[in-house]
Formats: C-alpha cells, structure tokens, sequence
C-alpha cells in the first residue's frame, strides 16, 4: 500500500515537472516577444513621439509599426503554440512526431467543436464562439491546447512503437500517432461544448474570488510563486495565471498576460493595473534590489579560503537576477544549508507582489529584471514604476540583515567545490572542453545506461534516470552544478542556471555516441 502510494506520488510529480517545463517553452518565447512589444509600443506613444520627432518619419514609423504588430500576434496563438510545445515538451522520445500530432489534434479538436456546435442538437449559444485559426469554434483558451498537448503526449508516448501485420505495416509506429491523435480529439471535440460550460464556470470562479480576496489573493500567489521554485513547479502556477481566466478577463480575453500584452497600447495603461499585480512589476523589488544584498551578505560571512570562489558565484547569480530575472542560481545556493532562509525569501516574494499592488504599480510581462524595468515601466507613461526604486533599498536592507544575521549565528557558508574545473591538455578547443563537461555530467547521473531522457529549462538540466542510487551529487557538484532536486525516484533537476541550454546540446550530443 505504501509503494502504490510513493510510486503515485512519483509519476504525479514527474507529470507536472514535465508540464510545467513544457508550459515554459512558450511562455519564454512570448516574453521575448513582449520585450519587441514593449518597446515598440513605447515608441509609438503620442508623448515619445512628440520629444523625438524623427520616429514619425515614413520609413522610421513603418519599421517600428511592423515589429509591434508582428510581436503582438504571437500573443493570439497561445492555445496551439501550449499544444505543441507540451506534445514535444512531454514526449519520451520521438519528439517531433509529437509536435506535430500536437498542431494536428488541436486543429482537430476546434473543428470537430465546431461540428457538434452547428449541429443543432442542443443549444450552445451561452458559449464562447470566436474564429480560430479560421474555424468559427469552442473558443477555451489556453484550456484547450493543453489538454491537447497532454493527450497528444500521452498517446504518442504509447502508440509510436506499435506494430501491425506485415499488411498494413506502413500505418504503425510514428504514423499511427497521427491517426490515434485525430480520432481522440474529434471525440473530446465534440464532447468539449457540452463540458465546458460547468468546468468554465469553476474556472471564472476562481478567478473571481482569488480577485476578491484583493491584497492577500496576491500575496498568496507571491508567496507560493516562490515556495514552488524548488520544485519547478511554478511555471505551472504561472501558466495558469498568465493564460487562463484564474488571472482574470477582460473584454473576453483570458489570462493576466495575454490581457496586458494585447491591449497594452490599446487602452489606458490604468485599465491593465488589475492584471499586472501577476506580472513582473511583483518580482522586482525582491530581485532587483533583495536577492543582490543576499548574495552580498553570503559573501561576506564566507570564510576566508572560500571568498573567492564564492565571490565568483554571487556575481554571476546577482547579474542574472538583475538584468533578466533569472533567480534560481541564488536561490539554489542558500534553500538547502539554510532552509530557514527559503521560507523568508519566499515570504518577503509575496510581500512584494503585494507592495508593487497596494502603490497601483502597472508593469507587465515575466521576467522581473532591469529589461522588463526600463521598457514596460520606465518607458510606459503612468506605470509608476518609481515605486520599485522606493521600495527596493528596503528590501536590500532587510535581506542583507537576515541573512547575515542568521548566517552568523548559524557558522553556516555555502557549499562550493574544493576542485577546480581544469580541462586536459587534449582538450585544446573549445569544443573540447564542452564535450569533456558533458561527460562528466553523465558520469555524475549514472552513467550512458543510467539516462533515460535529457530535457532542460531556462535554469535546469532535466534527467529522467533508472537509478536514482546511482547519481552522484558530489561529481555534479563538481560541473559548476548551483543545486540538485529529486523530484521523484526517477527524475532530477540539476541547476546550472541560464547556461543550461548549452549544457543540455552538448549533453545530448555526447550521448548519442
């Protein structure tokens, strides 16, 4: 009874560890995106324009007019770009067949919706109907490619091996998955109007009382926001904010940003303040200005023969949380020799959300850092973004005093590896020296025949294992590893920070060998 229930645990834990990982993909594409925005948008506000003349020249004014209704589509597309990218992000192998089945089963789901809408059995006129990559259709948002993309991965992660007779052997394995595909969205197709009514209902409402629950709604989702990073469980709570109506509505459009990125130079920015308190401008304060004052007091309590190397890793932490937002190098240093720590970080997250809310702060997009700073708040007439520079030295002196403090009188420092990183003297190029680090991470997993699959987010090397005994924390360490998490007994998150795209390339690429 016991193993039922651990093993339960595990595949749940590896089902929102691989959707939240597969939820980030567009989400990041779309934040990048939003930076094009942002400063397009800017440009073209009838005060910017006004200072600096030039930007109304022809040319200047087209060019700029272009980008931003270019970036500004991407946001349209959120239901498909969340199928494919959670078809490719869940699937075990074969991940292309996968994607691909994800566009297809999405298409399949709006038109068959669309037949069971037109069909006149019952009376579907309450629903939400829109035009949807041009089928006038159920429109559920970002519901509805996400229930795609995890049936799509779900049904490819079982059929792309199956085999048929010799007859109609051409229809098995990877096309199979498109056939399965479509005949398992037409079915939740057609089923989808005649469900979606109560579910959307529950969904709207809440929404509803998250927003009537005012200050302390957002505090709540600062706090968890932050509690989850261990996990990586809260890019799926921030899916959910960002993309559905949990993160409010506003002229049928779900999701806090969705709503901000696609009316943002449309209304007044004070029509948007109630769906920014989701947004970057909650980050701000506790990245900018707390988590820096952190790394400066971690360094200063290190001893002596540590400093250096500590030095090194703060810098290098406190620039990526600064300029993009990126935390978890920090985070991951201190959460585990000083949980107490975590908790009061995760604490003083909340508390900024619910500051930059109670100062009527609007400041969109994900990221948090200096870039989201100057183009959607500095740049953005009336977002008074200076209520970040007024609160942010508070921030910094209270982290700096905490961690200090406690740091202090704990004797604690963190944990760095003893060993440099030196590569052999074969290892001459560049190319070399990645190719020996991959290596060395295998090594530290298992093993080739340890490792199942190699995925990675913005931050984390994610690894499927078949045992989880095997890994050796002490070689990753070794690596330039910020943390290691099990999230269940198959599966590991090694944080290398915003490096880790080319650590998980070169980690796959030796692995094919």
């Amino acid at each position: 009874m016991g193993e039922d229930i651990i093993m339960k645990k595990n595949r749940a834990m590896d089902f929102f560890s691989a959707l939240g990982r597969s939820l980030l993909m567009p989400i990041a594409a779309l934040a990048a995106c939003g930076i094009v925005l942002g400063l397009t948008s800017a440009l073209m506000k009838a005060q910017v324009q006004t200072a600096v003349p030039f930007l109304q020249q022809g040319l200047i004014y087209f060019i700029i007019s272009t980008l931003n209704k270019i970036s500004g589509v991407v946001f349209t597309l959120i239901p498909v770009l969340f199928s494919i990218s959670i078809s490719f992000g869940m699937a075990r192998e074969e991940k292309e067949i996968a994607a691909f089945a994800g566009f297809i089963g999405y298409y399949t789901f709006l038109v068959a919706s669309a037949c069971m809408i037109n069909s006149g059995f019952m009376n579907f006129g309450a629903l939400k109907i829109s035009t949807i990559l041009g089928v006038e259709t159920l429109d559920m948002g970002a519901v509805a490619g996400i229930v795609s993309g995890i049936i799509t991965a779900s049904l490819h992660n079982r059929y792309h091996k199956v085999t048929f007779p010799v007859a109609i052997s051409f229809y098995g394995g990877k096309r199979f998955v498109a056939i399965v595909v479509i005949m398992a969205m037409a079915v939740v197709g057609l089923a989808a109007p005649i469900l979606w009514s109560p579910v959307s209902m529950v969904i709207d409402g809440l929404g509803g009382l998250i927003s009537a629950t005012g200050l302390v709604g957002v505090f709540g989702y600062g706090f968890l926001e932050r509690l989850l990073i261990p996990t990586g469980l809260h890019h799926v709570l921030n899916g959910i904010f960002r993309t559905t109506s949990i993160g409010g509505t506003y002229e049928g459009v779900e999701g806090c940003l969705n709503i901000f990125l696609q009316f943002v130079d449309k209304v007044d920015i004070s029509e948007l303040r109630p769906f920014t308190v989701f947004l970057g401008q909650g980050k701000m304060p506790m990245m900018m200005f707390g988590l820096p004052a952190a790394a400066l007091a971690i360094y200063r309590t290190s001893p002596p023969e540590k400093k250096n190397k500590v030095k090194a890793l703060m810098i290098a932490g406190v620039a990526a949380s600064i300029v993009s937002g990126i935390t978890e190098p920090l985070e991951f240093s201190f959460m585990f020799i000083a949980p107490p720590l975590f908790l009061f970080h995760a604490l003083m997250g909340g508390l900024s959300f619910m500051l930059m809310s109670a100062f009527k702060v609007i400041i969109g997009n994900t990221g948090g850092g200096l870039i989201d700073f100057l183009i959607w708040g500095v740049f953005q007439p009336g977002s008074r973004w200076y209520w970040v520079i007024i609160t942010g030295p508070f921030f910094s002196v209270i982290y700096y005093f905490v961690f200090k403090s406690y740091l202090t009188r704990k004797q604690l420092s963190i944990d760095v590896s003893d060993e440099e990183q030196e590569a052999d003297a074969l290892e001459s190029t560049m190319e070399d020296k990645q190719k020996a680090l991959a290596s060395k991470i295998i090594e530290g997993l298992g093993g080739y025949h340890n490792i199942t699959t190699v995925n990675n987010c913005l931050t984390r090397l994610r690894v499927d294992v078949k045992d989880m005994a095997m890994v050796s924390d002490e070689l990753l360490k070794k690596t330039g590893s910020m943390g290691i998490v099990r999230t269940s007994d198959t599966h590991i998150q090694v944080i290398y920070g915003p490096k880790v795209e080319g650590i998980a390339s070169n980690v796959r690429e030796v692995l094919k060998y």
